[in-house]
């Protein structure tokens, strides 16, 4: 007979699969030297599943939650196969050359970081996905930084900045779809509560990049001569031709009119590789293994072939794996109860609106390091927590604003995250090869980071921490939403109940 019953494991026995696994993969990483992630996680989603097996979990239910969250996470799976493709394919018609081309042409050295990152908000904004802009636009934008000789942690700072912000506030965005689900908000309304974390995090992280390009990166040092080199070859090599934007202007023009954006990005596949037959005299099989393998180039300039050497589905492969080892690693860790029991923990601490706040960034952002998965950061902390907020009286706006910031956010700052693997592999940071100061990205997205620590500043303050309205309370009784009660100190009770209609 099959067993449904099982332990809820303690503090201890919940910490211990993630203190052993961050052991392994501080050991792989920093003892080793070797930035793979990929067995680490998987010994850790071993270790999770014995643990499992020892509350009295069987190994079906275990693999159930592993392939629960797997499978929740597959369209983003998807997105980054089809950027692999745009990728290959982009390169071969052109369009990503002619981005480096126009963009030496016109932007300077002093305004390039700041530019770069506004650049990347509106594209992520429009598509409603951060990857989306980052492998396409933020890879053009790699190159022109190269051109430019600013640092390649300075670039993909600026870019990693602006896409996932973009992404934040995108109503096309899925997470931003997510946040707002999970806690019992509507999509709008989350958009409109973090403006006032996102756009001083903005203005911040402009400044910023303003007074590097002026005063830290020695821009007077650029060689104009290489500039031009580039540019030289660049047009030697491609036609260049606004003509050859053409895809931009049609994956664009279909995020604008709202359709969703795996089709949108695959049109842009579609109308790539006819670009690239047409305009750049490639035949239909060279286009099909662009898509599948890469373009490839020899231009005899190291700074082009690093940069156009990329691309196609097969180079996404290593970054899928190790998003599917950490999503699975993830779904063991909700399964088996880990995760809960850890939150539990925490919301049995909690006394203030200031400190379940603060709590709820932080656990979105401790589910980002352990499980690897930005959809899991958000969602686990949002069901977890919104009982807690009904039983402050405060929104779950508050929440909502909270996971986004310490989830999204937070992602592409963890390496072996899904976020963060993406960012490495396709700005070509070379962090496998041992380029480990390209890891100065993380201080250096400065407009993700400083969000969450306004946002927590906010709550310590009271400003825009909102209080559920009348309508908010009279939704959650009749949607029969679990409100926490709360204990004689203060601290909420484990044991959600509904609102009493």
């Amino acid at each position: 007979m099959k067993k449904t019953d099982y332990e809820t494991p303690s503090f201890a026995l919940a910490l211990t699969p993630i203190v052993l696994t961050l052991f392994i993969l501080g050991t792989q990483i920093f003892y080793f030297g070797v930035f793979e992630p990929h067995i680490p996680l998987a010994i850790g989603l071993a270790i999770t599943s014995i643990v499992g097996i020892k509350l009295g979990l069987q190994w079906d239910d275990i693999k159930k939650g592993i392939f629960h969250v797997i499978h929740v996470a597959l369209p983003s799976v998807s997105v980054l196969i089809i950027v692999g493709m745009i990728i290959g394919v982009w390169i071969a018609s052109g369009t990503v050359p002619s981005i480096i081309y126009y963009g030496l042409k016109i932007l300077s050295p002093e305004i390039f970081l700041p530019s770069a990152m506004v650049i990347c908000a509106l594209i992520s904004v429009s598509l409603g996905t951060s990857w989306g802009s980052i492998g396409t636009v933020g890879l053009a934008l790699m190159g022109i930084g190269e051109g430019f000789d600013i640092p390649m942690y300075w670039t993909a700072g600026a870019v990693v900045s602006g896409a996932f912000f973009g992404d934040k506030i995108s109503p096309l965005s899925d997470t931003t779809n997510l946040a707002p689900a999970v806690t019992g908000t509507d999509v709008f309304s989350h958009i409109k509560n973090m403006m006032p974390t996102t756009i001083p995090a903005m203005l911040i992280a402009l400044v910023i990049y303003l007074l590097v390009g002026f005063f830290v990166i020695d821009t007077q040092s650029v060689s104009f001569g290489q500039v031009e080199g580039i540019t030289s070859a660049l047009n030697e090599n491609f036609y260049i031709s606004g003509w050859v934007l053409l895809p931009t202007v049609v994956v664009m023009g279909l995020a604008i009119k709202q359709y969703p954006p795996i089709p949108s990005l695959f049109a842009g596949v579609v109308v790539g590789g006819a670009t690239a037959m047409i305009l750049q005299g490639q035949s239909l099989q060279s286009i099909f293994d662009y898509a599948n393998n890469g373009y490839s180039i020899s231009t005899g300039i190291q700074e082009i072939d690093s940069l156009l050497n990329r691309g196609g589905i097969q180079s996404m492969m290593w970054t899928i794996s190790l998003i599917l080892i950490a999503l699975g690693y993830g779904g063991a860790l909700e399964k088996t109860g880990c995760l809960k029991s850890i939150i539990n923990k925490i919301k049995s601490k909690v006394t203030s609106f200031a400190g379940i706040q603060t709590a709820a960034v932080g656990t979105a952002f401790a589910t980002n390091i352990v499980a690897g998965d930005p959809y899991l950061s958000v969602a686990l902390p949002g069901r977890m927590y919104s009982p807690v907020y009904r039983g402050m009286g405060y929104s779950t706006l508050n929440l909502s604003r909270a996971i986004e910031e310490g989830g999204t956010l937070m992602s592409p700052l963890i390496p072996w995250n899904a976020g963060g693997a993406f960012v490495i592999s396709t700005l070509g940071l070379g962090i496998v090869d041992g380029n480990l100061e390209n890891l100065l990205y993380i201080p250096l997205a400065f407009a993700c980071w400083t969000a969450p620590l306004i946002g927590i500043f906010y709550a310590f303050t009271g400003l825009f921490s909102p209080k559920a309205t009348d309508k908010e309370k009279e939704r959650w009784a009749s949607s029969n939403e679990a409100v926490s009660e709360f204990n004689d100190d203060g601290t909420p009770k484990i044991n959600d109940a509904p609102v009493e209609r």
